[in-house]
């Protein structure tokens, strides 16, 4: 979750308190701390202006002075220079952003080298450069208007490398796929937005309702706000490693009949913020559920990678649906990857895809036209798609780093994840399902009643009093179980497996002292 949407819930949450800005020159370092204190939401926002800003002589003056002085300038902005104060940790550590470059993971040798001869193509002639490298950036720049990466490309994407990501989907399922029926977009998120906007329209004067997981990634409540759809939320099964249940499937339609109209289940697959890889059995059981209630199915599959379980596999909805024949094979799908997760993690380039599956050609014909207007996903985005659904060969030269590089990766991710589970899972009061994949953990937290009532008096969820006093005290940012959704009366936190181990480790034990701390002090 980005970082603004996780304080905007908390905000949204909070009452009015006591807040205080630390500007600092540098890290590890009290020299250039300042700090201004903000006393109340109304002290700040509705007294007004003549009340809050002493007027001065020196505001106006002869024409050539200054008009800014150090005299006139806003009063805190000012005292910030005096009011220094220290925390008693030395870094925050943003454990509540999958973002795996951002916590210390290396990119991959390969990708950028594709990436950095295409940005650069007067260096496809350098020797220090494998052959494998210059003959996909080639390829590439072949297709690009003007043989330059910084010209626009179709609406849908580059044709090579939408045929490149058919082509990766045939090798991973065994099942046909058709070019034609893939969209490039500005990572996954622009996809799966552009792909709900088809169903903002009101069906005999209901809106439209879509399924989404609770809890849930936060793109698709928002996304359901933003379009004026219905949100239908489904319980996953906290008792059942996060299992998606059919009962509890059938008992949030049935209630949503009555105000919306259900057009779409979303399932994510591996888990955002849950962690679970759901099992072939468990997949066939949904495509019945969405037949047999006429949804379109949405699979996001972003963190198909991401899997560490040994006991689990990921299967695409896809292949399963089309494995199991007639009727189903004949089902509407979508599903979706990504180049920010994975062993990839290269959030900032904003690049996926989308598999479009047995949709009416004219609506097709309609998405396609809607996608225009935004003119093309960023053509570096689909650079890193690319190299994703196209890596190198047994036979090429690069191949060998590349697979040390990606199995390293993955392999620390994996072992990332299961210190987080065996950590927390020490902690009294935690309760954590296994993390079979994806790269968060979301422990459930018996809070004692003296702290909840103390949030209540706050004016603030549990979990987030919580997260903020975590935050406070070691500089763990983590994201409250509330800013997902979670049943009445229980209280979680999203933390991601992305700190680099050393990091990790001085992480969680700040925050196993911290817990112990805080149940002493709330008993």
């Amino acid at each position: 979750m980005p970082q603004a949407r996780w304080w905007n819930a908390v905000i949204a949450s909070s009452r009015p308190r006591t807040w205080e800005l630390i500007v600092s020159a540098g890290s590890g370092t009290s020299r250039g701390r300042t700090s201004v204190r903000l006393t109340t939401a109304e002290s700040v926002v509705h007294r007004p202006a003549f009340d809050r800003i002493h007027c001065r002589g020196m505001a106006s003056g002869p024409p050539g002075s200054k008009v800014l002085t150090e005299d006139n300038v806003f009063t805190n902005l000012r005292k910030m220079e005096y009011a220094g104060a220290k925390k008693p940790f030395k870094e925050v550590i943003k454990a509540n952003v999958g973002d795996a470059h951002a916590m210390g993971q290396q990119p991959i040798t390969f990708l950028r080298q594709v990436l950095t001869l295409t940005v650069s193509p007067n260096l496809l002639n350098d020797p220090s450069y494998p052959e494998d490298v210059k003959e996909r950036a080639r390829t590439i720049l072949c297709q690009c208007k003007g043989g330059s990466v910084g010209s626009y490309s179709e609406s849908a994407g580059i044709e090579v490398i939408r045929k490149h990501v058919a082509q990766y989907i045939q090798d991973r399922d065994g099942i046909p796929s058709d070019y034609h029926n893939i969209i490039l977009s500005n990572g996954a998120s622009d996809g799966i937005k552009s792909f709900l906007k088809l169903f903002n329209e009101k069906v005999d004067g209901k809106p439209s309702g879509v399924m989404i997981p609770i809890p849930q990634y936060p793109l698709y409540s928002a996304t359901l706000a933003e379009f004026g759809l219905a949100q239908i939320g489904y319980y996953l099964n906290e008792e059942n490693k996060w299992a998606l249940d059919i009962s509890e499937l059938d008992r949030a339609l049935s209630e949503s009949r009555r105000i919306c109209n259900p057009r779409v289940l979303v399932v994510i697959n591996p888990g955002n913020p849950t962690g679970q890889v759901l099992t072939r059995t468990n997949i066939e059981d949904i495509i019945r559920f969405a037949y047999k209630n006429h949804l379109f199915l949405l699979a996001d599959e972003v963190y198909q990678d991401n899997v560490y379980d040994k006991d689990s596999a990921f299967h695409s909805f896809k292949k399963v649906m089309i494995e199991m024949g007639e009727p189903y094979c004949k089902m509407e799908l979508t599903s979706f990857m990504s180049v920010s997760k994975g062993y990839m993690g290269e959030c900032g380039i904003r690049g996926g895809y989308g598999e479009f599956i047995n949709m009416d050609p004219k609506v097709m014909a309609i998405l396609l036209k809607s996608i225009s207007a935004m003119l093309c996903p960023t053509v570096l985005g689909q650079i890193v798609m690319d190299v994703v659904v196209n890596p190198p060969k047994s036979n090429e030269p690069s191949y060998q780093l590349f697979q040390k590089e990606k199995q390293h990766t993955l392999c620390s991710l994996a072992e990332r994840s299961q210190l987080v589970v065996d950590t927390l899972s020490s902690i009294p009061g935690f309760k954590v399902n296994p993390a079979m994949g994806a790269m968060y953990v979301f422990p459930r937290i018996e809070l004692p009643k003296k702290a909840i009532a103390a949030a209540e008096k706050e004016g603030q969820q549990p979990d987030v009093f919580y997260a903020f006093k975590l935050l406070e005290s070691t500089g763990i940012c983590v994201i409250p179980g509330s800013g997902f959704g979670q049943r009445p009366g229980t209280y979680h936190f999203r933390t991601t497996i992305l700190p680099q181990k050393e990091k990790m480790k001085t992480m969680l034990g700040s925050l196993k002292q911290f817990h112990i701390r805080f149940l002493e002090e709330y008993k």
